[in-house]
């Protein structure tokens, strides 16, 4: 399926995407949608024709948990809703803990790397089953960008890749700038991950930038494609011609002349890379490595996946100790990373708080991150977050926190007795020190 040049659909540039010149096709975080209620601009450029694709953040297909059904037959229902030609995720674990390690359940709020390990893929292959199952169009997977290496790895990106779709017939979304932040961050070699990635299962590519700081890429989706990304994607045009290539900008948005700048450079780069290709431009035979052979059972792998996946989220987010083998110097940038991540989401769920707390806002969010894990959504840790602030007796400004004590109220609901006892009494202390 041909899809060609496309561009993420987000509501900040929706204007623009829907203005720019040869946008063949979108691509929409399912999770910011209602299968019911599209936004106005997604139904106008569905209406010309224009394919939208889905693309999952939140299933967390690379833990050791099986998928939740829930998640599932929403992300099939967006798909249906949007007639979409297939739906991608990502191979990540997003949440560990909980049952199957008897440990609390944690939320990353992130896409983190699974393991290139045999149990990994084993438990990978049949969660992937499942959702294959569950959705209604085909599902291609991407890669992900990561701070932070896994000790004991078996197998290379490529090679994990390839036997994933050997057991799966799953598709592949092939990120390029992931690929060079896993170079950057890890030494891993973008051209010898192409060489072995099956290059007939892919769906399609994205291309986004980011920023080094102190000798690590951040994968930000906010700021210009830089050269070394674009120079993957050449390399990648010359071993397969993708069915699709689309730029990913999620904040600090450009004017819609920069966009447009961006989407010439990525075609300028397919052309160039088609003009020059040669007959071997399909690259070395890839390489493979011989499996151990179908999976007897996945019930132990998950375990031991679990297990390894709590221990990690839990250095990352709870400042437990770092796991046996780890960098810790690298997961205190991935825990900061993380934490950052948190403030900014719920700035933009919640845009009260910035406003009521101002340039107070993000030290004291960050100072809540570093003791309390998100255990839920970003909106419930908003709510966790002014509940913690407004139990300290916080802000100090009399005004303020009448707001924050308002907005709270508003939005909290039904709580437990204890907690809500505590905010009553806050609220109360607060109207007294008003």
């Amino acid at each position: 399926m041909e899809l060609g040049i496309g561009i993420g659909w987000r509501p900040e540039i929706a204007d623009a995407v829907e203005a720019l010149p040869g946008v063949d096709w979108v691509e929409v975080v399912a999770e910011n949608i209602c299968a019911g209620h599209l936004p106005d601009s997604l139904a106008r450029l569905r209406a010309r024709g224009t394919k939208v694709i889905p693309h999952g953040v939140s299933l967390g297909l690379g833990g050791a948990d099986r998928p939740d059904p829930g998640r599932l037959a929403e992300l099939a229902g967006k798909a249906t809703a949007l007639g979409a030609p297939l739906v991608t995720e990502h191979i990540a674990f997003v949440r560990a803990g909980g049952a199957l390690t008897a440990t609390p359940a944690l939320e990353a709020g992130h896409l983190l790397p699974v393991p290139r390990t045999w149990d990994a893929l084993d438990v990978l292959c049949e969660n992937v089953r499942i959702a294959q199952d569950a959705l209604p169009v085909p599902l291609a997977l991407e890669n992900i960008a990561a701070l932070i290496s896994w000790p004991g790895e078996e197998l290379t990106e490529g090679q994990f890749l390839s036997e994933l779709v050997e057991r799966t017939g799953v598709r592949l979304l092939i990120d390029v700038a992931n690929l060079h932040t896993n170079h950057v961050n890890r030494g891993e070699d973008p051209v010898k991950a192409l060489a072995e990635l099956p290059a007939e299962a892919i769906a399609y590519v994205h291309v986004a930038g980011g920023v080094e700081r102190d000798g690590v890429w951040h994968d930000t989706h906010a700021h210009p494609v830089p050269r070394p990304v674009l120079d993957i994607l050449h390399e990648l045009r010359t071993r397969v011609a993708p069915p699709g290539v689309l730029l990913e900008r999620d904040d600090d948005f450009p004017p819609a002349d920069e966009l447009d700048s961006e989407l010439t450079a990525i075609r300028e780069t397919l052309a160039r890379a088609a003009d020059g290709q040669k007959a071997e431009a399909a690259g070395p035979k890839r390489e493979t490595t011989p499996g151990p052979g179908p999976a007897q059972g996945t019930d132990a792998a998950r375990e031991r996946l679990g297990v390894a996946q709590a221990a990690l989220l839990s250095a990352l987010v709870a400042g437990t100790p770092t796991p046996e083998g780890f960098d810790a110097g690298r997961l205190r940038v991935q825990s900061r990373a993380l934490a950052a991540k948190r403030a900014d989401v719920v700035a933009k769920v919640a845009p009260e708080l910035p406003e009521i707390l101002g340039g107070g806002y993000r030290p004291a969010f960050l100072a809540y991150a570093r003791s309390r894990p998100m255990r839920g959504g970003y909106r419930r840790d908003a709510l966790d977050f002014a509940e913690r602030l407004l139990v300290a007796g916080e802000p100090a400004d009399a005004a303020a926190r009448r707001r924050l004590t308002r907005w709270w109220q508003e939005r909290a609901g039904a709580r437990p007795p204890g907690r809500a006892t505590r905010i009553v009494r806050a609220a109360r202390a607060a109207l007294v020190r008003g």
